[in-house]
């Protein structure tokens, strides 16, 4: 092994490499798209001298990705973007047999959390690749030094770029970011199929629960929860939904679910899922409502959808009762259920999403580095959309690495939806 990259990394045990490569090479079958890329960068080097810093779940989903920017000659440090979503494993093999840097740590404290954070940043990266955007956050707030080499950024989730956008508006964005989540290729499928059912997945390992009968509330019908919801609903649940956007409300609706405020919900679930990228979306008031078992989880970004320290307020006592669930016993008796310490429930508490819907989302990551190397200079210190070509680029690697093929427009169909002038 490289002793550089053990010197410069962080994690649990160097001696888990052997099962992490094992793990990765399992979920590399499920990456067709991505092992293509890899394949050309291997070729082109498209990567070549660039540093990148990314501050992404340490998985072997993410491993993969790791390997082909390496494979496109980049210079990598990886970080964790959530402290429970390492996969110790994973980050093992990365360094002991890639001497890819990582510094991340399943259960890692949050002064350690950003420790490894500015540790990934002395990188000092070209290009910054976020889940969550606490990277770019630490950079703008703190590491301001780094700006000068900064090309341009990727965003992986919903909450980061809520949280970049709010930056661009305010005019401090300092350099152009590219918004992965908003590709088509990434929340058609990792939000939707993605989170919908690595959530299910997370819930049911930390609770053993059966879903068929129980009352499901979804707060949240964005791309995430209206995936949750469908995969509840396959199991048998009666899905209720809460929202503040009128139209989703509708959509929720229209699509078979049950919509009431959550102070109504509040009274009658059995399980609460949190998918929203807000803050307080279950607050004192909602705890007080519920019944007794209640089990509460959040599959959001941050930890703060569910006000924990107003649960930890109204609690009489707490107990750890198995691997990922936390009972807090209330003045009345009754027993709420927090999942995953109010985490991402499917990286607390399971493996997060297929390999073959991070697929996607990483070839748009990798396809997206190498847009700003060539372009990034140009770009204005903006959020942009993932370009159109690389979207529908990920989309046909998929559709071809599954065997699929589809019509195209002849010439004349071409030119009838380019012009005005036909008409009946």
């Amino acid at each position: 092994m490289n002793q550089k990259a053990r010197a410069n990394s962080d994690i649990k045990d160097h001696s888990l490499a052997a099962a992490g490569e094992l793990r990765v090479q399992w979920a590399s079958r499920e990456m067709p798209v991505l092992e293509l890329i890899q394949k050309r960068f291997a070729k082109n080097k498209p990567l070549k001298g660039i540093r990148i810093s990314a501050c992404l779940h340490i998985t072997t989903e993410t491993a993969n990705l790791a390997l082909t920017l390496k494979a496109g000659g980049a210079q990598l440090a990886l970080c964790a973007s959530n402290p429970l979503s390492t996969q110790d494993d994973a980050a093992a093999y990365l360094v002991v047999k890639e001497n890819i840097p990582v510094f991340a740590i399943k259960g890692e404290d949050n002064k350690t959390y950003y420790r490894h954070i500015n540790s990934a940043l002395e990188n000092k990266p070209h290009i910054t690749m976020d889940d969550g955007a606490d990277l770019v956050a630490t950079i703008h707030k703190d590491r301001k030094q780094l700006l000068s080499d900064i090309i341009g950024g990727t965003e992986e989730t919903t909450t980061g770029v809520i949280r970049l956008r709010s930056l661009e508006q305010s005019r401090k964005l300092k350099y152009p970011i590219i918004a992965v989540n908003d590709a088509q290729t990434k929340h058609f499928f990792d939000n939707r199929y993605g989170t919908g059912q690595s959530t299910i997945d997370g819930i049911t390992r930390a609770t053993n629960i059966l879903w068929a009968g129980k009352k499901v509330i979804i707060c949240g019908y964005g791309w995430c929860g209206r995936g949750v919801a469908m995969r509840a609903k396959g199991l048998g649940a009666h899905v209720i939904v809460c929202e503040v956007e009128p139209i989703r409300a509708l959509e929720a609706v229209m699509d078979g679910y049950q919509v009431m405020p959550l102070i109504e919900a509040a009274r009658i679930g059995d399980i609460f899922i949190t998918v929203t990228g807000g803050m307080s979306i279950i607050d004192e008031k909602h705890m007080k409502a519920m019944k007794d078992g209640a089990i509460v989880a959040n599959s959001g970004h941050f930890n703060v959808e569910i006000n924990i320290p107003a649960l930890e307020k109204l609690a009489t006592s707490k107990r750890q009762i198995r691997g990922s669930v936390e009972e807090y016993t209330l003045s009345s008796k009754k027993r709420i259920y927090l999942l995953g310490e109010g985490r991402l429930i499917n990286l607390a508490a399971a493996e997060g999403h297929p390999a073959s819907v991070m697929d996607m989302s990483f070839a748009n990551q990798a396809l997206c580095a190498e847009y700003m190397v060539k372009r990034g200079k140009s770009l204005k210190k903006i959020v942009y959309p993932v370009p159109e070509e690389v979207d529908k680029e990920v989309g046909k690697l998929k559709l071809n690495a599954m065997g699929i093929a589809i019509d195209t427009l002849t010439p004349e169909q071409r030119k009838y939806l380019a012009s005005w002038e036909a008409g009946t």
